[in-house]
């Protein structure tokens, strides 16, 4: 099976094992903004609570996870010059960590950490496992391993470190095999999520992704390399100083090698982009690369979490440093990608052995380009809105951007569905 999107030069994986992701990821977008328009007043309490975490855990999972599992299981073959290892593992992955998330995502809503949260639990990590396996394999069967299936790998071994320890966080609620209270061990587990995986998957992916849909011709592997290095040295630092309970300063350490880990990424994302022979970019790479920009902003809220303000204002810079990544860059860079990706996926589906019989559709023709521009302007003023109401903690505001957020999320929704039941057609 041949795809245009790597210019029929690898094998690709079947669609079945990438649209249901796809579907179920989009679903979980649209809840992630119901539940956020329903529970802004959460926005001024701790950020210890059952609305956020569920939100938290909606947005980083049913939206975040599901769809890089899916687009990863389609790009992976593209980065090991190789094939999907086995078809049968995204299945499992898919049904395991599709049951699991709701399950765990209910148990935060009600705040109950009894069975149906450990039972969710341990099914997402059983969804993990069958991703890791699946991962490895197809790495290792190959003979070709780039910088960005090293990315990969390793943010594939990150994120089964935090699944893994998020379970343990959950059974220690209940029976004490931690030395400490979970609460106290939230930092870490969710910095391995977020650095760790979606760090990892986004520079390694995006640093791929961004110059072949520019068709720029700029790579840069020793830059990748060293960003490769500073992220991991970060991150393992970060948990180091926070077990050890050092000064609050030293924690600048860590954050200063992942900021500039993300500022050289930018630059590479920026050559590509100086490099493109395509002139015109189109608004899906735009969002893209607006999402590189977007990678900043938490380590602003950082800084002046660290710096500036005193102990009594962190949760609302943690909430301003959680909104930024799972509804500001992750969500920006997903937006852009999916209708970059699936839109070939479909077209692989449904022409690749009708192409020679006459003129077909280009990709690009079959999404709603005019549903994706009112979906991604709707996504921005919702993102800008949210983040002033955080600020200035009015519900009115935060209730405004949430609704424009839920909207971007239906029309997201929307679009998925008209790309997904796209019927051949040919002139």
């Amino acid at each position: 099976m041949m795809s245009p999107l790597i210019g029929g030069l690898q094998k690709t994986t079947n669609y079945k094992v990438v649209l249901p992701f796809y579907s179920y990821a989009s679903l979980g977008f649209l809840l992630g903004t119901i539940l956020l328009l329903f529970s802004t007043e959460a926005v001024g309490a701790h950020y210890f609570n059952p609305k956020t975490l569920a939100i938290t855990h909606t947005m980083a999972l049913a939206w975040g996870t599901m769809i890089i599992f899916g687009a990863s299981h389609q790009l992976l073959p593209v980065l090991v010059e190789g094939k999907l290892d086995s078809d049968r593992l995204a299945y499992l992955t898919f049904g395991f960590s599709a049951v699991g998330i709701p399950l765990l995502v209910y148990g935060f809503y009600v705040f109950d950490m009894g069975w149906p949260m450990q039972i969710g639990a341990v099914l997402v990590n059983i969804g993990v496992i069958c991703y890791l396996a699946n991962v490895l394999g197809s790495s290792f069967k190959s003979k070709h391993r780039n910088v960005h299936a090293w990315y990969v790998i390793t943010a594939t071994l990150w994120l089964f470190a935090t699944t893994f320890f998020g379970l343990l966080l959950v059974l220690n609620f209940r029976t004490p095999i931690l030395s400490r209270n979970s609460v106290d061990y939230l930092s870490i587990h969710a910095h391995l999520g977020i650095v760790g995986w979606f760090v990892f998957m986004v520079v390694g992916v995006g640093s791929r992704l961004i110059p072949m849909f520019l068709i720029s011709k700029y790579t840069n592997d020793g830059i990748l390399w060293l960003v490769f290095a500073l992220l991991n040295i970060a991150l393992i630092s970060f948990m180091v100083l926070y077990l050890m309970a050092v000064p609050t300063m030293l924690f600048y350490i860590p954050v200063i090698m992942g900021l500039t880990a993300i500022l050289l990424f930018g630059r590479h994302c920026y050559k590509a982009y100086q490099g493109r022979i395509r002139k015109s970019v189109d608004q899906q790479v735009k969002t893209s690369l607006i999402s590189v920009v977007q990678m900043l902003l938490p380590f602003v809220a950082l800084i002046l979490a660290l710096t500036f303000l005193p102990q009594g204002q962190f949760p609302r810079i943690a909430m301003i440093y959680g909104f930024c990544i799972f509804f500001g860059w992750i969500t920006a860079i997903i937006l852009g990608m999916t209708f970059k990706t699936m839109p070939f996926i479909i077209w692989n589906k449904v022409y690749h052995n009708k192409a020679h019989k006459g003129k077909t559709p280009a990709p690009k023709e079959i999404f709603n380009d005019r549903v994706y521009r009112i979906m991604w302007y709707s996504y921005l003023v919702g993102f800008i809105i949210f983040i002033l109401g955080i600020i200035i903690l009015n519900q009115l505001i935060l209730k405004t951007g949430a609704l424009a957020l839920l909207i971007a999320a239906i029309l997201y929704v929307y679009n998925v569905a008209v790309t997904a039941g796209h019927k051949a057609k040919q002139t």
